[in-house]
């Protein structure tokens, strides 16, 4: 792929304030849906990070550009199945900058099937996701912290 230079790399202690600062935006959490009951709690999200660092079975890679940290891309278990999850900072969309991470990603971790889950109503993520091989299973309903109700979740698959 052409494009913008993106690259990943193990996640760093240094890259989790910048993560933070991602995590807290208004906006991205909106789209997420699937938060942080509080983006603000900088004590939570170390004590996440913490877990996650120290957890050999989590897949843990700071998405660069251009040299920049402009996020993460994590693999992990969830609901069983072994799954991926992504955040890209806000300033970074639009770029094709989560779509190349998670190719790469997907190319370092061949593991299949490989599961992802996004909000129904995000059509930046879900078009990321299917470009990339997901291809959408069920819907299911789920509540969303940052939208302090239920909504639709997709749950795609990458066999």
């Amino acid at each position: 792929m052409s494009g913008p230079r993106v690259r990943l790399r193990a996640v760093d202690r240094d890259d989790l304030a910048v993560f933070f600062d991602y995590h807290r935006d208004v906006e991205a959490n909106r789209m997420a849906a699937f938060t942080a009951e509080d983006p603000d709690d900088r004590v939570a999200f170390d004590q996440r990070w913490d877990r996650l660092l120290g957890d050999d079975t989590v897949v843990k890679r700071t998405v660069l550009y251009d040299g920049r940290v402009a996020g993460n891309v994590l693999g992990f278990e969830q609901y069983g199945d072994p799954s991926v999850g992504y955040w890209i900072g806000r300033e970074h969309w639009g770029k094709g900058i989560a779509t190349r991470a998670l190719a790469a990603f997907l190319e370092e971790v061949p593991l299949r099937p490989l599961y992802a889950r996004v909000a129904a109503d995000n059509a930046g993520s879900l078009r990321v996701l299917e470009k990339c091989g997901f291809r959408v299973t069920r819907e299911e309903w789920a509540f969303a912290a940052a939208r302090r109700r239920e909504i639709g979740e997709l749950v795609l698959v990458l066999g």
